[in-house]
C-alpha cells in the first residue's frame, strides 16, 4: 500500500537532523539553463518535517539520521573519508512502509532506478533542478580527482578573481593604464600602444631570455610562440626551440601567467619588446636585455599596485570594475547552513576587502545578512604564498578604521591580518585534507596549499565558459579534422607496407605468397605514387584546418586545454596536478549540494582504451 506523504511545520528543534529544511521563495525558476544564472529571492526558511498517513503528527524527536563522526569515520573502496556520510536510523525511522526492506525486492539495480526516478520527481515539486542539469555544461564543476565534499569540515576561500569576478577589460585595463605611465616617466617610448587582452591568455609562458610568449603541452615541448606580437611559425618556433623543455623551476627565465592578474603585464611586456627590438628604446634608459626589460615592467606595474592609486579609484566605483553575481552568496550559504565552516583568506587589505566584500555580498543576502555573517574566520594581507608554506606573525583588527593587536589564536568569528594557514588548523582543531581550499591562483592559491599542507584544493578559471561553448561550437570542425587525420594514417600504413615490400622484392627477399611471384614491381611502385599524391592533398586540406582549430576561443592561441588537436596543454597538467576540481565560478556550487562526491572522470590510458574498443568491436 502506497502511504500519502504530508509536510507539517516542526514544533521540536532538539535535533537538527529530524527535520528537512526547504526554501520558501516567490520565484525560483526550476529549469536550469547553463548561461543563465538562477533569480533567486531572499529565503525564507522554515523546517517541517515528513510524516505519512491520514492523521499526520508531528514525528518523533528521534532522528531519522545519524552522520559519521570523524573518529568513527573510515575509508571507502575510492579511498574518501566518510566523515559526515548520513546513515539510515533503521530503528526510528521506517522509510518504506511495512518493514525495513519492504519495496526493495529484485535486482538491486532495478531498483536503484526505480528509487532515482522518484527522488527526482521530489525534485521537480520542489522546484529544484536535478543534480545532472549543471554537469554537462559550461558551468558545471570538473573534477581531477575524487572529492568527497561531505568530508570536508572548512572551506577556504580567495577573494579577487574568487569570491569576486573583475570585468578583465576594466580592472587589467586600469592597470595597464598606471603601468605604462609609470613605464613613460622611467622613458620608455609607450606612445600609440593600448591593452589588448586578445593577446594573450592564462597559461602561456614568457621566455625571458628570448622575448618570446610561448605555449608548450603537458610535457613542456614548445607548440606555439610569439616574438614580440608576432606569432612564429612552426618552422620557427622548431629552429629556436627545438626539443627544449619549458622548465617552471628556471624562475630567472620563465615566467607563467597564472592568473588573469598576469594579463596586463603581459601585454605591456609583449609590447615594448617590439619597441626594443625597433631601436626605440633610448639610451638614457640603460643598456637593456629582455630580461632587463621584462623586469622593468614588473617594476612599474609593482609601483602602480603599491601606491594605491589603482585600488582607490575601483574603490571608489566598484560596479565599474566588478561583474556581480547574485548566486554567489547563496551558494556560501547553502555551505554554511551544511555545517561547513567557511574562511575568507586574502591577500588584499582590510580596507579593499570591506569594500568589496560589502558590494559584491550584502544586497544579495537574505534577513539583513552582511557578509561578514558568512565566515566563521576572515584573514587579509594573508601574504599568500608564504601563509602556507612558514610562520609569520598574526594580528586581529579590532576596530573599523583597522586599528590591530598582536594575537596568537584565532577564534571563531574574528578578523585578522597575517599569519599562517598552520595557525587557522590549530585554531579551528582540523587538518589536511578536512580542508578545502578555492582560488584562482594555480601556485600561490592552489599548489601550495596543496604541497604543503596537503588541503583539497578547487581552482577557479573563468575563461571555462567561453572555452567549453568554444569547443561545442567547433565539434563538427573537429570532427572533420578528425577524420582526415585517420584517412591519411590509414593511407600511411598501407603505404609505408608497400614500401616495405618494394624493399625486399629489391633485396632478393623470398616471395611470401605465389601472388607475390607474378606481381611486377611497376604495380607496386604505381600504387604507392598514387598513395603519396592523395597522402600530399590531404596534407593541403589538413594544414589549413588544423592552423585554425581553437580560434573559436582565442585566434592566436587557440584553446586553453589545449596544445594540439590531442595533447593538453601546460596549463591543464597544471589543474591536474594540483587542482582536485576545478570549474568557472563559485556560484557554480549552488547548482550542486554541500554533500557532493565529486568522482574523477579521468580518460583510460592509451592501451586501456584501445583494447576495450577492440572487446566490443568483437562483440558487434
Amino acid at each position: 500500500m502506497q502511504m500519502s506523504l504530508q509536510w507539517q511545520a516542526s514544533v521540536d528543534p532538539s535535533s537538527r537532523f529530524s527535520t528537512v529544511t526547504i526554501m520558501a521563495s516567490s520565484s525560483i525558476n526550476p529549469v536550469f539553463s547553463p548561461l543563465n544564472q538562477f533569480s533567486v529571492t531572499p529565503r525564507k526558511l522554515m523546517a517541517f518535517n515528513c510524516v505519512s498517513g491520514e492523521k499526520a503528527t508531528v514525528t518523533s524527536s528521534e532522528p531519522a539520521f545519524s552522520v559519521t563522526p570523524r573518529h568513527k569515520s573510515d575509508v571507502d573502496y575510492l579511498g574518501e573519508s566518510t566523515k559526515g556520510d548520513f546513515n539510515v536510523n533503521f530503528d526510528h525511522f521506517d522509510g518504506f512502509g511495512g518493514g525495513r526492506h519492504a519495496g526493495m525486492d529484485g535486482p538491486i539495480e532495478e531498483v536503484a532506478r526505480l528509487e532515482a526516478e522518484k527522488a527526482e520527481g521530489l525534485l521537480l515539486d520542489l522546484g529544484i533542478p536535478a543534480p545532472f542539469s549543471a554537469t554537462h555544461s559550461p558551468r558545471g564543476v570538473f573534477c581531477t580527482r575524487t572529492l568527497n565534499l561531505r568530508s570536508i569540515s572548512v572551506i577556504g576561500y580567495d577573494m579577487d578573481y574568487t569570491l569576486m569576478h573583475y570585468n578583465v577589460m576594466a580592472w587589467e585595463g586600469r592597470a595597464y593604464d598606471y603601468c605604462m605611465e609609470n613605464l613613460r616617466n622611467m622613458g620608455f617610448p609607450v606612445d600609440g600602444l593600448a591593452f589588448d587582452p586578445n593577446l594573450v591568455i592564462r597559461g602561456l609562458v614568457i621566455d625571458k631570455e628570448k622575448g618570446n610568449l610561448v605555449k608548450a603541452d603537458r610535457f613542456g615541448y614548445i607548440k606555439r610562440a610569439m616574438h614580440g606580437t608576432t606569432m612564429l611559425s612552426t618552422r620557427a618556433v622548431s629552429e629556436i626551440y627545438g626539443r627544449e623543455l619549458v622548465d617552471l623551476r628556471k624562475e630567472s627565465r620563465w615566467e607563467f601567467l597564472n592568473t588573469l592578474f598576469s594579463v596586463s603585464e603581459a601585454v605591456a611586456y609583449m609590447q615594448l619588446v617590439d619597441r626594443l627590438d625597433e631601436g626605440a628604446v633610448a639610451a638614457e634608459v640603460g643598456p637593456l636585455d629582455y630580461k632587463g626589460l621584462y623586469k622593468a615592467v614588473g617594476k612599474a606595474l609593482f609601483r602602480a599596485h603599491v601606491e594605491g592609486q589603482l585600488k582607490s579609484e575601483i574603490m571608489s566605483k566598484p560596479e565599474l570594475f566588478v561583474e556581480p553575481d547574485p548566486d554567489l552568496p547563496l551558494a556560501l550559504l547553502d555551505q554554511k547552513e551544511a555545517g561547513k565552516k567557511l574562511l575568507l583568506i586574502t591577500n588584499s587589505d582590510y580596507f579593499y576587502t570591506d569594500k568589496m566584500m560589502r558590494h559584491s555580498f550584502n544586497r544579495f543576502l537574505p534577513n539583513d545578512m552582511g557578509w561578514r555573517d558568512l565566515f566563521d574566520m576572515v584573514i587579509v594581507s594573508a601574504r599568500k604564498p608564504e601563509f602556507f608554506q612558514m610562520s609569520h606573525p598574526m594580528y586581529e583588527v579590532v576596530t573599523g578604521e583597522g586599528l590591530m593587536r598582536p594575537c596568537f589564536k584565532a577564534c571563531t568569528g574574528g578578523l585578522y591580518s597575517g599569519g599562517s594557514a598552520q595557525m587557522i588548523e590549530s585554531s579551528l582543531g582540523v587538518h589536511g585534507d578536512e580542508i578545502l581550499y578555492v582560488g584562482d591562483h594555480i601556485y600561490t592559491d592552489v599548489s601550495q596549499s596543496k604541497v604543503h599542507l596537503r588541503w583539497r584544493t578547487a581552482l577557479i578559471c573563468r575563461e571555462l565558459e567561453e572555452e567549453y561553448t568554444a569547443l561545442i561550437s567547433s565539434r563538427a570542425h573537429r570532427a572533420s579534422l578528425i577524420e582526415l587525420i585517420n584517412q591519411k594514417e590509414v593511407l600511411g600504413d598501407l603505404f609505408n607496407q608497400l614500401r616495405l615490400a618494394l624493399q625486399r622484392r629489391i633485396k632478393d627477399r623470398p616471395a611470401q605468397t605465389f601472388a607475390a611471384t607474378k606481381l611486377d614491381d611497376q604495380e607496386l611502385k604505381e600504387s604507392m605514387q598514387k598513395l603519396l599524391i592523395v597522402m600530399q592533398k590531404l596534407d593541403e586540406k589538413i594544414a589549413p584546418m588544423l592552423e585554425t582549430d581553437g580560434e573559436l576561443f582565442n585566434k592566436r592561441w587557440g584553446f586553453l586545454s589545449r596544445a594540439g588537436l590531442w595533447d593538453k596543454s601546460h596549463l591543464m597538467r597544471q589543474i591536474e596536478k594540483y587542482a582536485d576540481i576545478y570549474t568557472s565560478r563559485v556560484s557554480n556550487f549552488l547548482h550542486y549540494t554541500p554533500f557532493m562526491y565529486f568522482r574523477s572522470q579521468e580518460q583510460n590510458l592509451a592501451h586501456d582504451s584501445y583494447s576495450f574498443y577492440c572487446t566490443h568491436a568483437d562483440e558487434e
